[in-house]
């Protein structure tokens, strides 16, 4: 199958420390394919490598054909990577709907002077990014509550919202970091069945981050472990998780 993303020796240092080191991965279109560790180990270094906050020392990054190595994260997004972060970043003073359509301006613009005055330009604009956020809430079963302040959702519908603004921006790989943390069993079944849905409803290419491992295990077909910034294994999810390394060095036994 094509590649989604290709990682090659990508790397980078802070001072004197090697926070992630020759970190290599190839994911396909449409896989769902999950990065853990231990705390520390620069899974979120990756991620941030992977949006642009970060610039790699070395190696290269490549998005469905596309080197974007280095690029800025405005431009990154644009190319097609969206994330989600382990603790919920969202717009919580303003409504579920307009936290979508924040999302959307990856997609729609108007000039400021339409902006300011109104235009029928800006009108036009404003009309379709309402309808294409209502259609992406009713996916994510939180229409009913377009108007309500995002900090006013329940923690899992939060998660859920945070999910729906990444799918805003019409990405081709979506990176969820932690996205269980914090919730409770059910919570993390519905989560599971959720990034399924995604997966298949949007023939969506996700990278997780996760700790939980029956979450891993149940939607992750192949897994990289991380450990002091640089891959201990790597492979089929069954494999990996019954690796002796991985065992020792992850799950503490």
């Amino acid at each position: 199958m094509a590649l989604m993303l290709e990682v090659n020796n990508l790397g980078i240092s802070f001072g004197g420390l090697r926070a992630v080191n020759d970190f290599n991965v190839s994911i396909e279109k449409g896989q769902l394919y999950g990065l853990i560790g231990p705390n520390g180990a620069g899974k979120t270094t990756v991620f941030n490598l992977l949006t642009g906050v970060y610039k790699p020392d070395t190696g290269n990054v490549v998005l469905d054909g596309q080197d974007i190595t280095g690029k800025k994260t405005i431009e990154i997004s644009k190319a097609g990577i969206a994330r989600t972060f382990q603790n919920i970043r969202l717009f919580k003073e303003l409504s579920v709907l307009d936290n979508v359509k924040a999302g959307l301006h990856n997609h729609h613009a108007y000039s400021t002077i339409s902006g300011i005055l109104r235009l029928p330009s800006y009108r036009r604009v404003e009309r379709e990014m309402d309808e294409r956020a209502m259609e992406l809430l009713k996916v994510f079963d939180l229409d009913s509550e377009a108007g309500t302040l995002a900090s006013n959702l329940p923690y899992g519908k939060q998660r859920r919202l945070e999910i729906a603004r990444a799918m805003a921006t019409d990405p081709k790989l979506l990176l969820l970091d932690e996205p269980a943390a914090g919730m409770n069993p059910n919570e993390t079944q519905e989560l599971m069945d959720m990034i399924r849905f995604v997966r298949d409803h949007f023939d969506m290419t996700i990278l997780l981050i996760e700790h939980d491992m029956k979450l891993v295990s149940g939607i992750c077909v192949e897994l990289s472990v991380l450990n002091f910034g640089e891959i201990l294994a790597q492979g089929a999810t069954s494999d990996v998780l019954n690796d002796p390394q991985v065992i020792t060095a992850y799950l503490g036994e």
